[in-house]
């Protein structure tokens, strides 16, 4: 039995990049949607994440606590790849500096991404040059995240107290955006490393309007720096940086994404995600994807419900030039019903492992061009965040969690006063296949229908459309107990695993006969 569930593993990986493909495309690793208050159908702020690589999958609410004067908090790094809350393999005490008197409970993920307060952050890697690099800096972003959603109850306070923490002890990361929000509006964090000898962090922060959404998927986004708006801040540094770094000659006006972008980006400061989404939003505004440069925000033509945030995760582009599966063709034999013709092959899904696309581009040369899809097969895990300034802080901020691809698991929902997760939450499935652990309970049944997807899809969208429902419809929207909160969350995290369970089954006894 364990030898089956190891190619059950070996299978979920092969779904993944290749180790040459994986570096090529590590930058392009998270994507994030933002929308603000006057753009949402109901006066929601919405942030987002897809957590997409290898990263951890265990999660838990960290409590709030009171800390004696004195108190020393310490700065990790590398807790993103540890299996369960205490193990310590390979994490570094960095240093430490003062504990806040008061820290606030937060939703602990790879990437911490809420608290009780209502403030959420999402995040995408953009890399940037490796030349500001200085990894003797004791911050990762990461833990700058975990020590905002502790010590603050606002978007503004947790973006300068992360810049300041970077500028004085150190930012040892790449080229980092955080989409943070509070119950009234959501921000674009960018930060990147100041060199490799130098102790510190250049960064820029920009405003979301109210009326607009927003999208950062591992591009720097924001252009020209205007330290005079009540919408726009940055350290002082940026463009010595910039200039001592020889990313920008000191001639003419600078702007941030132009600097600090990496090459694979051809000079934009968009790709596949951001265009395809803030098309989406917009259509009217004509956007081409051979523009150099994308707006910042745009004003969607619609109000912008948290489902149809959610199916944005599940895009694979189906339908357009970007459709990996459209040329992946079989032929059909004549019939009553139709003609003899060439149809989508069952076996055609936008996941196809590396070893499939590489065969069928040797049969049929550029029978499949590969494109970075906003769900993908090696996600770890998704959050779509919102929050809502006219309810309780316990329920008015919620985290729609969903583990493996975001586009076949459910979301579960976890608020700002939730006080525990389900326990199959406690560890992480990504380096063994664990049977009762929450990754697994989803990607079993994820990987199997990748098989013949084109003939499993329905039933998958179907699913998650109707847990969906029931998880939103059922949500409390007044003040409710910590014991209800967490109730909640474990009954929809039942159903969910249920369903798939019966998913699962189905679709060995579909496969396991023959298809």
């Amino acid at each position: 039995m364990k030898r089956f569930f190891s190619f059950v593993a070996a299978l979920a990986i092969g779904s993944q990049l290749s180790a040459q493909e994986f570096q090529e495309f590590d930058g392009q690793s998270c994507t994030s949607i933002m929308v603000g208050r006057k753009a949402s159908t109901d006066g929601s702020v919405m942030t987002s994440h897809t957590c997409d690589g290898r990263y951890r999958t265990w999660a838990q609410m960290e409590p709030a606590a009171d800390h004696a004067p004195g108190t020393m908090h310490p700065v990790l790094r590398g807790t993103m790849h540890t299996s369960f809350r205490g193990d310590t393999t390979g994490v570094r005490l960095m240093g430490e500096i003062p504990e806040a008197a008061h820290t606030y409970a937060y939703l602990n993920t790879a990437y911490p991404c809420l608290n009780e307060k209502q403030l959420a952050i999402g995040e995408t890697t953009f890399g940037g040059p490796d030349t500001l690099v200085n990894a003797a800096g004791w911050f990762t972003i990461e833990e700058l995240e975990r020590v905002a959603l502790q010590r603050c109850d606002n978007v503004r306070d947790a973006i300068r107290l992360m810049g300041a923490l970077a500028e004085r002890y150190g930012y040892g990361d790449g080229g980092e955006c955080l989409t943070v929000a509070d119950k009234n509006e959501v921000w674009q964090f960018e930060i990147v490393g100041i060199g490799k000898d130098r102790i510190g962090a250049a960064w820029v922060a920009k405003r979301v309007p109210d009326d607009h959404v927003a999208v950062s998927a591992n591009i720097p986004r924001i252009g020209k720096i205007d330290r005079k708006s009540k919408d726009m801040m940055a350290s002082a540094n940026v463009e010595k940086v910039a200039l001592d770094n020889g990313l920008w000659d000191g001639k003419g006006e600078f702007v941030f994404w132009k600097c600090f972008n990496t090459d694979y980006a051809k000079g934009k400061n968009f790709n596949d995600r951001e265009y395809f989404i803030l098309n989406h939003f917009a259509p009217s505004l004509g956007l081409t994807y051979e523009m150099d440069e994308l707006p910042f925000s745009v004003k969607p033509e619609k109000p912008v419900d948290i489902r149809e945030v959610m199916a944005l995760y599940r895009e694979t582009y189906e339908g357009t030039d970007f459709d990996m599966t459209k040329d992946v063709k079989m032929a059909r034999a004549a019939n009553k019903q139709h003609p003899a013709d060439t149809v989508v092959s069952p076996v055609a899904n936008p996941w196809l492992t590396t070893t499939m696309r590489n065969t069928l581009n040797t049969i049929a040369p550029g029978t499949v061009e590969f494109r970075r899809t906003v769900a993908v097969a090696w996600c770890a895990y998704s959050h779509v965040t919102q929050l809502r300034a006219w309810l309780p802080d316990e329920v008015g901020g919620v985290c729609w969690l969903s583990l493996d691809n975001p586009g076949q698991s459910p979301r579960i929902p976890v608020f700002c006063g939730t006080t525990a997760l389900p326990k199959a939450y406690e560890t992480c499935g990504q380096r063994q296949y664990v049977e009762d652990c929450a990754l697994w309970q989803f990607r079993r049944a994820n990987k199997l229908a990748t098989l013949s997807w084109q003939s499993t899809k329905a039933g998958f969208n179907a699913e998650i459309l109707r847990l969906e429902n029931l998880a939103l419809d059922g949500a409390p929207t007044g003040p409710v107990s910590p014991a209800a909160l967490n109730a909640y969350t474990e009954y929809i995290y039942q159903e969910s695993v249920r369903a798939w369970k019966a998913l699962e089954d189905k679709y060995w006894v579909q496969f396991g006969s023959g298809f």
